[in-house]
């Protein structure tokens, strides 16, 4: 197995699959439960999971699967080069709110990078998806077309991406500042998940930072595509985003369009 157009093919139906599972739930009155981390979980999340996880065995057998919800119940698979993250309902929040801002992340990483990516809102019956070397795609009721970022630009206003649930305005402006930006014009764009990925990818924003807690699973899917458009993923130090580190856990980190 390697990662090809045919591959990411076959994952974009994945997801898409797993997205109709949710919306089955989406239309119910769902019970919302609690985590250990006492984050919320429906069985939106478990069944999506499942089938994920399940189908990608069988396009991939042997290469290991680290999804989130077997995370959180302790059932994580040893990794090696190449691995698999996944995040079947990534924005469960968003999800409980019913404001439509949630996906579903599927990523492949080799090497420590994610090298292919999909990330599907299936509220909004739109998928972005990416393959590393390849291109980077956007697909919805216009059809598809390929995407790309947009250079940071050197001067004038910056469109920041920022997270809806889990912001935190006082960190977001001392990194501002401590990055000599705070004078520049600034327009916010506070959406949901992985979601502020596809507004790098698309051109619609020109930088994510992030300055809280966030897993792997969360972020693997949306760095792919982003990395796929001419993107980049890089800690506060500079160094790109690596993956497969002990307890999946990230450290803050800023995404950005093309440089």
């Amino acid at each position: 197995m390697e990662a090809s157009p045919r591959l990411l093919a076959e994952v974009e139906a994945v997801a898409e699959e797993a997205a109709a599972l949710i919306l089955e739930v989406y239309a119910t009155d769902f019970a919302v439960l609690g985590k250990a981390d006492a984050s919320p979980v429906t069985v939106a999340d478990e069944r999506a999971e499942a089938h994920i996880v399940a189908a990608l065995q069988r396009l991939a057998p042997g290469v290991p699967v680290v999804a989130e919800e077997a995370a959180a119940r302790g059932e994580v698979p040893a990794v090696g080069a190449r691995f698999w993250l996944v995040d079947p309902l990534d924005g469960t929040r968003e999800f409980v709110s019913r404001n439509g801002e949630f996906t579903v992340n599927i990523a492949l990483v080799e090497d420590g990078s994610p090298v292919l990516g999909v990330v599907q809102v299936p509220v909004q019956r739109r998928r972005y998806a990416g393959l590393v070397g390849q291109g980077a795609w956007c697909e919805d009721a216009e059809g598809r077309r390929a995407i790309t970022c947009r250079a940071v630009p050197p001067a004038g206003e910056l469109v920041v991406a920022s997270s809806r649930s889990h912001g935190d305005e006082a960190a977001l402006q001392g990194w501002l500042a401590a990055q000599g930006l705070a004078g520049r014009p600034l327009r916010h764009r506070a959406t949901g998940s992985s979601l502020k990925f596809g507004l790098l990818a698309c051109g619609e924003a020109d930088l994510y930072p992030r300055l809280g807690r966030t897993m792997e699973w969360d972020t693997a899917a949306g760095h792919a595509v982003l990395r796929a458009a001419g993107g980049e993923v890089c800690t506060l130090g500079g160094a790109p985003l690596r993956y497969g580190k002990p307890g999946f856990e990230n450290p803050h980190f800023v995404a950005r369009g093309a440089a």
